[in-house]
C-alpha cells in the first residue's frame, strides 16, 4: 500500500431487497479513492441483460432527474460524524443526478459537482460494467451502494450492500454499510 493512500475492499456484493432474482447472478462494486474528494466506482452487472431495461446511451448525456425510475446505479455518500449526505445516480445512458440532503430525505438540493466521467461496456450479452469517478466530501466517508434494475416487465428490483427495512429505502442509515 502505498503511504497515504486508503486500502478499500478490492469489491463489495450488492444483495436483493427480497429472494435472490434468477435473473440476475450477480451485482459487485469496485472502490477506489485515487484522492480526497474523489471516488471512483465500478459497479459491474452479471446476468440476463436482454430481460432487463438497459438504457442505451443518450444523445446528450447530461443531469437528469428521476432515473432512479428506471435501471440505473446509486452511491450515498456522507462525512462520517455527520448526518448530512450526497445522492448520485448513474445510468447506463450516460445521464446522471447529484443530491444533498441535510438529513435523512430532508433538505433536498441539487448538488454543484462536475459531471461524473460515466463509462459503460458490455450490456448486449450477459454483463455490464459501468465505471464513474465521483467528487465527494473529503475526509472520512460512510457509504451506501446500490442499484435499481427494470425488468422488461416494467418491475423494479432493488439491490443494495445491506436493506433495513420494510421496504427498499437507499437514503436510510442502515444502508450505509460502509467506512471509508
Amino acid at each position: 500500500m502505498q503511504p497515504g493512500k486508503l486500502h478499500l475492499p478490492d469489491s463489495v456484493q450488492l444483495v436483493p431487497f427480497t429472494a435472490p432474482d434468477p435473473l440476475v447472478r450477480s451485482i459487485s462494486v469496485r472502490l477506489e479513492r485515487p484522492q480526497p474528494g474523489a471516488l471512483r466506482l465500478a459497479y459491474r452487472l452479471e446476468g440476463e441483460l436482454a430481460l432487463l431495461v438497459i438504457p442505451p446511451p443518450a444523445q446528450l448525456p447530461g443531469r437528469r432527474d428521476e432515473l432512479w425510475r428506471h435501471t440505473c446505479f446509486e452511491a450515498f455518500a456522507g462525512p462520517a460524524e455527520a448526518a448530512s449526505y450526497h445522492e448520485y445516480n448513474l445510468a447506463p445512458s450516460g445521464e446522471w443526478a447529484a443530491y444533498g440532503f441535510e438529513d435523512y430525505r430532508r433538505g433536498m438540493h441539487p448538488l454543484p459537482v462536475p459531471p461524473p466521467a460515466i463509462e459503460v461496456h458490455g450490456g448486449s450479452g450477459s454483463e455490464l460494467l459501468l465505471t464513474a469517478c465521483l467528487a465527494v466530501p473529503a475526509g472520512p466517508l460512510r457509504l451506501a451502494l446500490a442499484a435499481v434494475l427494470e425488468r422488461r416487465d416494467g418491475t423494479l428490483g432493488y439491490w443494495a450492500l445491506r436493506h433495513g427495512r420494510e421496504r427498499p429505502d437507499f437514503h436510510h442509515a442502515d444502508g450505509f454499510a460502509l467506512a471509508l
